[in-house]
């Protein structure tokens, strides 16, 4: 009894799952299938397929609302008004006759059909592709049956006249030939296919061509991404690439001219000079307090490490610091310096100032070289906004170089940022992807020509001429032609000088020719003292370590 039990739970749980699947039987067939279509003058599909066939089974058949074209590019269909009716005419309820979507494909479920007749309707937009001097439309008139096909017939009307028809059936990949179709003549004027033995899953391909204007055109192409679509080098997307390159390399051009050029003529004014103070002998002045430091500045448009060092240099010149050599225990030591404030009651400029204080503070007491770090870092910012100050104050900018490349460069980074959403954007969902890189490469042309941007006043320009001058007289000017009393202090005035603008290596050579006997020179020269042994021949070694460390001491991290 038990075992009688377990075989009919068994044959009943087998019964109900064959009820509820949605395959057919395998001897269930759609014995006609047959088609009744319209093509509208929009290129739109009318499509009414009745379908006759003895089977309880639900008959699905599924529409693709996709076709590939080539491997970047489909076909897309838009499949509307879609109905299921008894042979009666009643439609039937959704519940009934279910419609579902899932991805490129449309199902439509049919109850059984029991040796009767039910109708398909539905429309289709898409179908009709531009083909050159024609229309071409072409559809799978049956596709997707989850049962074979004994019989298809297809007549299609239309109010034009095509030029030519074709029909395919058989495997969705490679369909052959229909069984026979025709139309189009006095006989027979409405085109008709017909095909036999259509395999479950096989299709049935109309296509009919029309003249061009006869039949619009409602093709709907989808494009996917790849890496050449998105940066296509065709003609279109290439030209305008290079249309925004050369527009916007002329804008970036006109806007480095109108904000960025210095003015065009300005008179030269003198920074300093050899004032002649007999036959043949000259005397170097400084003009207008034109230091070291603002000469950097405006040479390159920016406070530069060396421009800072020469300051120092000057400060210890003009006797506001003393420069100490400390003796070195081994070769292999490290070079270092003592840096001693010297009372001095000459005006100085707000950024010597606060560069004094913090290399040497208030007291006379010595500081190291190799601890200026600690002492210039947090102070080194306000020494360069200083000299920005001083160089708009003296009317050669007419704003602060730093102010005007920050402001700049900002735009080129918003740019930056802009340039890759757009290339983003068009790489994405257009061919135009090479567009969004010539907007990047523009972007990248603003924050290089923010560093160009600063602009010289017509005085600027002036002093830059008149550094240019000094910079040709310091290489030319005889160095015997100084006074003799005064060459120390001659020469000296000049090297900070020479730091920024080059060709110190003479100016030191004739600064150590003032040594005329073999005894130490360590305090010889009144603003550098060299430790024990330290004649002026090592002067142009020393000073070359001093000016290297100081920089780069300076603004280590």
């Amino acid at each position: 009894m038990k075992l009688r039990v377990a075989l009919l739970t068994v044959g009943i749980a087998v019964a109900a799952l064959s009820a509820n699947t949605p395959l057919a039987f395998a001897d269930d067939e759609i014995s006609r299938y047959t088609v009744v279509a319209k093509i509208n003058n929009d290129g739109s599909i009318d499509v009414k397929a009745s379908l006759y066939a003895n089977t309880p089974n639900p008959v699905v058949q599924s529409f693709a609302t996709a076709r590939e074209i080539t491997d970047r590019r489909d076909y897309v269909y838009t499949i509307t008004d879609i109905k299921v009716t008894e042979a009666g005419g009643i439609e039937l309820p959704p519940s009934s006759a279910p419609v579902t979507t899932d991805g490129d494909h449309i199902f439509v479920t049919l109850p059984g059909i029991l040796q009767t007749d039910r109708e398909l309707s539905y429309r289709v937009v898409g179908a009709a592709a531009n083909a050159g001097e024609d229309t071409a439309i072409s559809w799978d008139f049956l596709q997707g049956l989850n049962m074979p096909v004994g019989t298809f017939e297809a007549t299609i009307t239309s109010e034009q006249q095509f030029s030519m028809i074709d029909c395919l059936a058989g495997d969705p990949v490679s369909p052959g030939k229909c069984t026979y179709f025709g139309g189009g003549t006095h006989v027979d004027p409405v085109p008709f296919f017909h095909t036999e033995n259509v395999g479950a899953g096989d299709i049935v391909r109309v296509t009919m061509r029309f003249p061009s204007g006869s039949v619009s055109a409602d093709q709907q192409i989808r494009e996917h991404w790849t890496f050449d679509r998105a940066f296509s080098v065709a003609p279109l997307p290439l030209l305008t690439a290079l249309g925004l390159l050369l527009l916007g390399g002329a804008a970036l051009w006109l806007a480095h001219r109108r904000f960025g050029k210095d003015v065009a003529q300005a008179p030269v004014v003198r920074v300093a000079e050899f004032f002649p103070v007999g036959e043949g002998k000259a005397e170097f002045r400084v003009l207008d307090q034109i230091r070291p430091g603002l000469v950097g500045t405006v040479l390159d448009e920016r406070v530069d490490p060396i421009d800072v060092t020469a300051t120092l240099l000057d400060l210890a010149v003009r006797g506001h610091l003393r420069i100490k050599e400390l003796p070195r225990q081994s070769l292999y030591d490290p070079f270092d310096w003592t840096l001693t404030r010297i009372d001095n009651s000459a005006e100085l400029a707000s950024y010597e100032k606060t560069l004094l204080a913090a290399v040497a503070g208030e007291s006379e007491e010595a500081a190291r070289v190799s601890t200026l770090p600690g002492r210039v870092r947090p102070v080194i910012g306000t020494v360069q906004s200083q000299l920005y100050d001083e160089v708009v104050a003296r009317g050669w900018f007419a704003q602060r170089p730093d102010s005007t490349r920050n402001i700049w460069s900002r735009l080129g980074l918003f740019s930056i940022g802009a340039a890759v959403l757009i290339t983003i954007v068009l790489a994405a969902w257009t061919p135009f992807g090479l567009a969004g890189l010539s907007l990047l490469a523009l972007a990248f042309g603003v924050i290089f020509v923010a560093q160009e941007m600063p602009a010289r006043t017509a005085s600027g320009v002036g002093v830059w001429r008149g550094l240019q001058l000094l910079g040709a007289t310091l290489d030319a000017q005889p160095c015997e032609s100084l006074p003799k009393e005064r060459q120390m202090e001659q020469i000296s005035a000049i090297l900070p000088y020479t730091v920024v603008l080059g060709g110190q290596e003479r100016w030191l050579d004739a600064l150590t020719a003032l040594d005329l006997d073999e005894d130490e020179d360590c305090e010889d020269v009144y603003w550098y003292h060299g430790p024990p042994g330290w004649h002026m021949h090592n002067l142009p070694a020393s000073l070359r370590n001093f000016v290297t460390t100081v920089q780069g001491t300076l603004f280590t991290r």
